[in-house]
């Protein structure tokens, strides 16, 4: 029982640790998209002044793009960034009221901020979003990947630049730098990969790679591939399969066999 309890306690302090290591690198995500987001009207804004809890505010701004502020009034910040918003508040507050203030700004929600998902996702258009988000959050809301969905995800924000990211390396292998944050009004663009195929080669009139579709046969394919010719051994139709990294032979199998993809359907010559 003893060892079996410090199997346990080990356990829960790895994954501590994964979490507060986890928490580390979203940490600067989150601080990106609260430093480089554009304020905008019916924005809600969190503003904090360190050391004066009291000063705490959230607050929408208006269609001006003004909010009220406590001791200084009014100040516009609609059309400028939040750490610029930051230091205005600051400068502000400096002028008589507090020694060197230090002002935090926070987006609590976004007003319709719209980001067009495009490509092979499983509902692309015009995803809204209400709040601080990821590309693998936009990911999830537009349905995630569809399977025929390529290798790399292009990013072209507002004012024209352009980010790509792996998709690899942002899904399968986790990578946190490539999960970048989203403020609204991007496109975000799935490259198409190549279309799912399967093979047909000897005594067909055109041999080659036709398109796979679910639950396609044999005798599609060979239509695809425009019959038999005379020689073919219509009864000793071979599939080559791969399974688990290794190669299957299929032999005799019927016109109505489903065929996978990659699968090479092989027609031999008839001897008589």
């Amino acid at each position: 029982m003893k060892t079996v309890y410090s199997l346990f306690t080990v356990e829960l302090l790895r994954r501590v640790f994964l979490l507060l290591l986890l928490c580390h690198f979203i940490q600067p995500t989150l601080s990106a998209v609260a430093e480089d987001y554009q304020i905008g009207s019916g924005d809600v804004l969190s503003i904090a002044v360190y050391g004066y809890d009291e000063l705490k505010t959230k607050v929408r701004v208006t269609e001006s793009g003004s909010i009220d502020f406590p001791l200084i009034g009014t100040v516009q910040v609609g059309g400028i960034k939040t750490s610029e918003a930051a230091k205005k508040i600051e400068t502000l507050l400096a002028d008589g009221y507090i020694v060197n203030p230090q002002v935090q700004i926070y987006i609590e929600e976004f007003k319709s901020k719209k980001v067009a998902a495009l490509g092979p996702f499983n509902r692309p258009g015009l995803i809204e979003l209400s709040g601080p988000t990821t590309l693998l959050e936009l990911i999830s809301k537009a349905g995630g990947l569809s399977k025929d969905a390529g290798d790399t995800i292009t990013i072209t924000s507002e004012n024209g630049k352009i980010v790509t990211v792996d998709v690899t390396k942002l899904i399968k292998d986790g990578e946190a730098t490539s999960n970048i944050p989203i403020l609204g009004g991007e496109t975000v663009a799935v490259s198409k990969g190549e279309p799912p195929v399967c093979y047909i080669t000897g005594q067909v009139k055109r041999p080659g790679a036709y398109p796979w579709i679910e639950n396609i046969t044999v005798l599609k394919v060979v239509s695809l591939a425009s019959g038999f010719t005379g020689m073919a051994a219509e009864s000793r139709i071979k599939i080559n399969r791969v399974v688990n990294g290794k190669k299957t032979v299929l032999d005799n199998v019927e016109m109505d066999t489903k065929v996978l993809q990659d699968d090479v359907i092989e027609v031999p010559e008839s001897f008589f």
